[in-house]
């Protein structure tokens, strides 16, 4: 009878080898690879983020004779490196930008570098759709391994500026410049800060640490460590240098984007002022004591530079 069969299912005994759905979920959480920034430090904003990951699979871009590629999953983890960059998560936060995809881009399809390479450029990334998608060349061109991280970092600022700004103007470059210096900045306060991931600086880890503290691998240890102003400075230069290499491309000289770019790392020095002391040795994230004033202050000083910009653009093309 009914009864029957339910008094037997009630006293019988759980097969142990099946696993239930909240051993299923510890599981996956054990397995789960910890972050290249350590368990702090290594966390999307909830809002303010990439949504997916794309990687290219080994069959997607064929093979060469001789030739051996990272693996895919090599691929997939160096684009969670690069969406969970403390220098990267600061400037998506402050800006608000939720990108849908980061995707690797295709090296063997080159119709797109071939067009870039006619036109005296060297295709590094895209974005599709004001940030729907934005793609990036992770391998080198014979395949053998990844590009260096700080020139895949640049070139992922470079493609969230075309969030705002499609052409290569003097809106874009300035927009650029100072998310290039808000990524350093990050960097230098975690490190004023004494802020380790897995045991290394960030700076070190991002490789930036020349453009934060230049001959740094050939500097005897300093007895006082660089202060704010000192680091921003070089930073400021190392980024001013950048674009002015950058923009030639483009025929543009780097004085029209320079005053703007220095008047935004100033502000920035001032509202971040108080980050240093809200941060511990554990790795906590730039503001965490105070995010919402702190990333209010930094869509200010966004608004406000941006604002800058335009005038500017605007007077040099009256002039042109």
């Amino acid at each position: 009878t009914d009864a029957t069969k339910i008094q037997i299912l009630n006293t019988g005994r759980s097969d142990p080898l099946m696993r239930g759905f909240d051993d299923e979920r510890e599981s996956k959480k054990i397995s789960e690879p910890p972050s290249f920034w350590g368990s702090e430090l290594g966390k999307q904003h909830k809002e303010y983020k990439f949504c997916r990951f794309q990687e290219c699979t080994d069959a997607s871009f064929g093979t060469r004779p001789g030739v051996t590629t990272p693996h895919a999953f090599e691929a997939r983890r160096l684009l969670e490196r690069l969406a969970t960059d403390p220098g990267v998560v600061a400037i998506l936060t402050s800006r608000e930008l939720v990108v849908g995809t980061l995707g690797e881009m295709d090296p063997i399809d080159d119709r797109l570098m071939q067009k870039k390479q006619q036109e005296g450029a060297c295709l590094l990334g895209y974005n599709t759709n004001h940030g729907m998608r934005i793609d990036i060349k992770l391998r080198t061109d014979d395949l053998s391994g990844f590009r260096p991280y700080n020139e895949l970092s640049a070139t992922l600022i470079h493609e969230l500026s075309h969030n705002w700004v499609g052409e290569h103007n003097i809106l874009f470059w300035t927009n650029y410049g100072q998310m290039r210096c808000e990524y350093l900045w990050t960097h230098s306060c975690l490190m004023l800060g004494g802020v380790f991931a897995n045991g290394k600086r960030t700076s070190e880890l991002a490789g930036v640490n020349e453009m934060i503290q230049p001959n740094t691998a050939n500097r005897v240890q300093r007895s006082k460590p660089l202060d704010k102003p000192q680091l921003m400075e070089n930073i400021c230069k190392s980024v001013i240098q950048e674009l002015a290499k950058e923009m030639s491309q483009h025929h543009i000289p780097v004085q029209l984007v320079e005053p703007a770019v220095l008047e935004f790392s100033r502000e920035l020095m001032m509202e971040t002022k108080d980050d240093i002391a809200n941060m511990d040795a554990g790795g906590q994230r730039l503001g965490g004591a105070s995010a919402s004033s702190s990333e209010q202050s930094g869509r200010t000083a966004r608004e406000r530079a941006l604002a800058a910009a335009e005038k500017r653009a605007r007077e040099a093309s009256k002039k042109n």
